[in-house]
């Protein structure tokens, strides 16, 4: 049953530009499309994401989608929107770097089934690495021109730009075996469409013009918006860089709390983009959100059906328990359940001072971990001050000046968490 994917696509807010006659080619019969995929690091980033869902909607609407990955073209660097030449890639890393994505990919599309659109994984260097430089020049270069390469848009902001080291011709050959991919996906599995972002539109449609002019048949291209954000910073970027897939790079906290994070402006053009939720859905969201913003109920559904689609129910349940801890709703008991990585995350920039497990062993006294030792606080009389006062908490519990730390106060069997009344934390680190 084929449904009308480009609508779709259009009341999510998920299209830039799209060919004419590209709605009614879908509507009539199952097709295929491919979005390419840089395998430049063994995870995408949150930046892919949306391509990788327009390939989901894709195969929902009844379609067969194809993940490209550009092994070859990897290897030689696509200058859209890239002021400088990147790093070129060894077959070795590329292919690890496929398995690790085509691991993601699985979290959205379905490779393995029977169904007729069962999605398709294929590697341009597959059907590039035996191609000859005279054979390629030959039988694909010869169908080009210069004028025709010179008129994109990604190659003439290069060509103009202030950089120095311009552009190489072996980015400038880019748009060509790029265009050649959609032809050999044309040729080899009836492939007609080419989405992508809308940095992309002048290297798909150098592809659907090598269809007309040498496949002798009709492609046709797609794009969606590049995301921004309202206030003008960078989508997909934190101070500590990438929002990645990989959860050993990025971990499920921190995802979650980067869309948790987001403003109410954006959180309403995310949630079309990043969820499966219907329209009518999404709708009584947005109203109950205008309702009582404090609430937050857009930003809170985005990051939970973003975090299960990406890593997993149990990972959402963890980034929300670490997420109340900072909020004063958990016990010492939730503490250790949360992993060494989690908890460093959660901490993240809290002062930290480090004690002998010897120390633990013997029973660490409170005047000891708050100054003595540590110097948390500034004198062993200030220590007792707060202690006195019943503002001081070991994992989330309030103590005395007699409290001992031992063993058993250890998460993960190396942190102890201190607190001086509710937003004052200090992490101690046996060694």
């Amino acid at each position: 049953m084929i449904s009308n994917f480009v609508a779709e696509l259009k009341w999510r807010g998920m299209i830039h530009d799209v060919m004419p006659e590209t709605e009614e080619h879908l509507l009539a019969q199952m097709r295929a499309a491919y979005v390419g995929i840089d395998p430049t690091a063994d995870s995408l980033h949150i930046g892919h994401l949306v391509s990788v869902m327009m390939l989901r909607h894709f195969q929902l609407a009844g379609h067969k989608p194809y993940a490209l990955i550009g092994g070859a073209t990897g290897m030689i660097g696509d200058p859209s929107g890239k002021s400088a030449e990147r790093n070129l890639l060894d077959e070795k890393t590329l292919r690890h770097n496929q398995n690790a994505i085509k691991n993601q990919l699985s979290r959205f599309l379905d490779f393995n089934s029977d169904a007729e659109n069962a999605a398709i994984l294929v590697n341009n260097y597959d059907w590039m690495k035996d191609f000859s430089f005279l054979e390629f020049i030959r039988d694909v270069g010869k169908h080009i021109t210069v004028n025709y390469m010179m008129a994109k848009d990604s190659v003439k902001k290069r060509l103009t730009s202030e950089a120095k080291e311009g552009m190489s011709f072996t980015e400038f050959t880019y748009q060509l075996v790029q265009g050649y991919d959609f032809l050999h996906l044309f040729k080899e599995h009836s492939c007609t469409l080419q989405m992508g972002g809308s940095d992309q539109w002048g290297n798909i449609t150098t592809g659907t013009e090598m269809i007309r002019r040498i496949g002798g048949g009709k492609g046709y291209a797609l794009t969606c918006p590049l995301i921004t954000k309202a206030d003008g910073t960078k989508f997909g970027k934190t101070e500590g860089g990438n929002i990645w897939l990989d959860s050993e790079r990025t971990s499920p906290y921190k995802f979650y709390q980067y869309w948790l994070n987001t403003s109410d402006e954006d959180a309403e053009k995310f949630i079309k983009i990043f969820t499966f939720l219907t329209k009518e859905e999404i709708d009584t969201l947005i109203a109950e959100h205008k309702e009582a913003p404090h609430m937050r109920a857009l930003q809170k559904k985005l990051a939970e059906e973003i975090t299960i689609s990406v890593h997993a129910k149990e990972d959402l349940d963890n980034a929300i328990k670490a997420s109340d801890i900072l909020f004063g709703k958990s016990t010492s008991e939730d503490l250790k359940t949360l992993n060494e990585k989690t908890f460093l995350d959660v901490f993240e920039g809290v002062p930290q001072a480090e004690v002998t497990r010897a120390d633990i062993e013997e029973g660490l006294d409170m005047i000891g971990a708050l100054a003595a030792k540590t110097q948390f606080l500034d004198s062993n009389g200030a220590a007792r001050r707060e202690l006195k006062q019943n503002a001081i908490s070991v994992n989330k519990e309030k103590v005395k000046e007699d409290y001992l730390i031992t063993s058993k106060d250890l998460i993960n069997n190396k942190f102890v968490l201190l607190q001086r009344g509710k937003k004052n934390y200090f992490v101690l680190v046996v060694s």
